[in-house]
Parts: structure tokens; sequence; C-alpha cells
């Protein structure tokens, strides 16, 4: 069996909680002004920088922000 098994499903049921948490509390929750802040960064930089776009630095942008408030 995988080591990193029990740390992985750990890391997944962190993100899942948060992701509910933010859901039920909207605004809110410690977490969803700072992956909106990520959102809206990633955003200006898509819309800045000719490789990527608008959208696709949205996303990315928040699933950094999201990724260091659940990491440990």
């Amino acid at each position: 069996m995988d080591e990193r098994n029990p740390k992985r499903n750990d890391w997944v049921e962190d993100a899942k909680v948060e992701i509910s948490g933010m859901a039920k509390e909207g605004m809110n929750h410690p977490s969803t002004k700072p992956v909106l802040a990520g959102a809206a960064i990633g955003a200006l930089a898509g819309a800045l920088l000719p490789v990527i776009s608008l959208p696709v630095g949205l996303v990315a942008g928040a699933g950094f922000a999201f990724y260091n408030r659940i990491k440990k």
C-alpha cells in the first residue's frame, strides 16, 4: 500500500470541509475573502499577460489561494 495515501485522503477531506464551509457560510467564512482575492489577482494577471486568458488566470489564482488556505 502507498504510504502517501493517508495524507492524500486528509488533504482531500480538508478540501471538502473547507469548500462546504465556504458554501454554507458565504462571505462570513474565513477562507472566502482570500480565495476571492486570489481569483481577482489571477484574473488581472490573465488579462495583462498574453500567454494566459482571463478565465484561466481566475481559476489558477483561486486554486492557488485555496491550496494555501488548506495546506498544513
